[in-house]
């Protein structure tokens, strides 16, 4: 059975760090909407919101997970069970052994060097 991120209703966009703050290919971590998010910039500049809460285990761990690829899509893998997660979508890749449960995105934005998430979805903007 596959799951996939449950709708939820648009919040104003929440100011979460500069650009520069984001060490690519690491994840970090903010409160938005009271939910721990992993913030991830890719190698190539993208950055990515996806719940941190790993569904498999309940710990708050994905921004701790390897950041990489697969094929042409960003992917992060839990450092708990090693499920992995398209960083764009929240859909599980690969379930190692379980039933693939998806994770929640949020929209993010890059403003004058500012990370915002949450709000309208939209390209991001590395201005």
């Amino acid at each position: 059975m596959t799951s996939t991120p449950t709708a939820r209703p648009e919040a104003a966009a929440v100011r979460v760090c500069a650009l520069t703050d984001l060490v690519p290919e690491r994840g970090s971590v903010a409160l938005v909407d009271g939910a721990q998010v992993a913030i991830v910039r890719t190698h190539d500049g993208q950055v990515y919101a996806i719940d941190n809460r790993d569904p498999y285990s309940g710990a708050q761990i994905i921004a701790r997970g390897l950041v990489g690829t697969r094929g042409d899509v960003p992917t992060i893998v839990s450092p708990m069970y090693k499920q992995i997660w398209d960083l764009r979508t929240g859909a599980c890749l690969d379930g190692a052994g379980s039933d693939p449960i998806a994770l929640r995105t949020w929209p993010v934005r890059v403003v004058d060097g500012a990370v915002l998430v949450g709000g309208a979805a939209g390209a991001v903007d590395r201005g």
